[in-house]
Formats: C-alpha cells, structure tokens, sequence
C-alpha cells in the first residue's frame, strides 16, 4: 500500500510522540506558552530545592550586591542551596548557563538578563519545563515567566528628569547622557523616563553614548563627550558607575562646574549614596535589587506553596545631600 505524503507524517508523528508530545505542536516548538503551576514541585518545609541564578555580569557593583542580598537571604531558608553562574556581559554565555541549569533540573530559576531578545527563548525553554522563574531588574521579552521583581525604571528616569527641571538646571542648559546597555530594557525605560521628566523645560540633551554601565567606560566616553560639547553644565546617567566615570573625566578637564546624577543608590561605601553624601554625584535614584524580595518569592513558591504576583514593583527614592546619611543608615539596618 502507497502512503500518501500526509499519512507518512502522521505515522512519523505518532513514532515521536512520546519524545516531542505531538509533531510540531508543542509550546516549545510553536512558541506558545504552557500554562505553568509554579507550586507543582512544592514539598512544604521538609524539601530541599536548588535554585539557580544566572547573572548578567559582575563587573557592576549592583549585580555584585543583588547576588549578595541573593545568598544573604537564601542562607536564613535552610530548603534553599542557590548556584549562581556570571554570563559575564556575553549573551550566549548566559544563554548556555540557563541551558546548564535546565539540564541540571534546578527547581527555580532566577535571572537578571543581560539583554532581553537574546535571552527570551531560552527563559521560555525553562518555564516551558515547568521550572518558575524569576526575571529580575532587567526583562525577557513576552510573558514566559513566573514573576518580574524590580524597580519601574520609567518612572526612575522620570524621577531623575524632573529633579533637573525643577532644581538643578530650572532656567535650562545643555546635558549630557551616558546610556546602559543598548539592548537591556533599563536603558530603553530610564531614557523614556528622563524625556518625560524634562518635558516643558528649556533643557536640551545634547549628546548621548553607550557607557555599557561600567565607570571605566563612562569615563572614556565622557572625556570625548566633554571635547566634542564644552559648554554642557551637566550629565545625566543611567548608573552611578557611570556618573562616577564621567566625574572623573570631568576633574581631569578641570571642568569642576559640572553637576551630576546617576541612578542606583547602592548603600555601599563605594556606592552612590556615599558619592551624593560627599558632593561628587548632586543625587542618585535609589534602585533596589530585589534580591531578598527574589528568595522570598522563591519561598513562597516552593515551601509555602503559594502563587507570586506576575509583577512586584519595588520602591524607588531620590537621594539627595539632605537625606543621603538617613537613606543609608536606612538600608543597612540588619
């Protein structure tokens, strides 16, 4: 008997079904999104539960402490044992450590991703197996996720634009902007939010570079920022790494009249309320990591057998002279 070309693939299909669940029908093979329990492997306070979390880089000060308040927090769960891998600023990197921990079976993954499109199919494969993830400060593209936890960065870059409109340059001036990463959605979200901010008022942002948010970066790029535009009075960016950067540049051009204002807000002593505290930054945008608020959530799913949030926004405060020693005796309370 002759099959017809439609038969032969029925056949083919029914042979891989138990492999593939259907020929080409799968959510992973089709792109659609399974509908995902994220308190299906829950064994209540008696299990014991790896979580594995990618990190975009630790060449940050930010992604240093996140992993910090990461296994901080995790260290007071005795279920929890959290591996992390730092992708190191490489896309396929990250892409290949969440592959190694969907191999692994972890029973939730946490991820800050280093740019959102190259990162999304792979977070999809991950809650497409089942394993609830945790996105956090930076996003994935669609919705395969169980819950995002970070700051609104437009309403940050809007916080941060109107502290220029209505105190540091109320008549108006030339600025400067040193972005973050192209592709990573906080920099998309804090430049919409900074051109909100400044709407109505006569500041002009004259120039704008990737600082890839890394201090020695900005600082490089502000030196040629500052030859290019000398009459600028001030520099908005996106990170206090940054805007440390670009002061330096700055000093080494005795261009002291300078003001700046980045965006994170660490209580560090190398951080950004330290630097607004001793004048070289004139405010920074608190940016919480959300790693406690990430093991919480780990918790909930895993031994309380409870349902997250899709979202959770965390607070952010501007941190100026007047309230920076408060804000930072604030946050390192134990």
């Amino acid at each position: 008997m002759r099959m017809t070309t439609k038969s032969l693939v029925a056949v083919t299909c029914a042979a891989v079904a138990f492999a593939a669940a259907g020929c080409g029908t799968t959510s992973e093979n089709t792109g659609q999104v399974q509908v995902q329990d994220p308190t299906k492997n829950c064994q209540g306070p008696g299990g014991k539960y790896t979580i594995g979390m990618s990190q975009a880089n630790l060449a940050e000060p930010y992604r240093v402490r996140m992993d910090d308040d990461i296994r901080k927090a995790a260290e007071k769960v005795p279920q929890f044992e959290v591996q992390f891998a730092d992708a190191a600023k490489d896309n396929s990197k990250q892409v290949s450590d969440v592959e190694n921990f969907i191999t692994k079976q972890v029973d939730l993954l946490m991820i800050s991703p280093n740019e959102a499109a190259p990162l999304t199919d792979v977070v999809k494969k991950a809650y497409n197996r089942g394993i609830p993830v945790v996105v956090l400060d930076r996003k994935v593209e669609g919705d395969a996720y169980t819950t995002y936890i970070g700051a609104d960065n437009v309403q940050i870059g809007r916080q941060a634009g109107e502290y220029f409109k209505t105190t540091l340059l109320p008549q108006g001036g030339k600025i400067l902007q040193l972005k973050g990463l192209s592709g990573s959605t906080p920099a998309a979200e804090r430049e919409q939010g900074f051109k909100e901010g400044i709407q109505g008022s006569a500041i002009e942002i004259v120039a704008t570079e990737d600082g890839e948010w890394e201090r020695s970066v900005g600082q490089q790029k502000m030196d040629a920022l500052l030859k290019a535009h000398p009459d600028v009075q001030a520099v908005y960016a996106q990170n206090d790494p940054m805007a440390e950067g670009a002061y330096l540049a700055a000093q080494a051009a005795n261009r002291t009249d300078l003001k700046f204002v980045g965006i994170d807000g660490l209580p560090i002593p190398s951080g950004g309320i330290k630097a607004v505290e001793e004048g070289r930054l004139q405010a920074t945008n608190l940016y919480p990591t959300g790693g406690e608020e990430a093991v919480e959530a780990a918790k909930k799913m895993l031994v309380d057998c409870q349902q997250v949030p899709k979202t959770q926004t965390l607070q952010t405060e501007l941190v100026t002279k007047d309230n920076a020693a408060d804000v930072y005796a604030r946050l390192n309370q134990s």
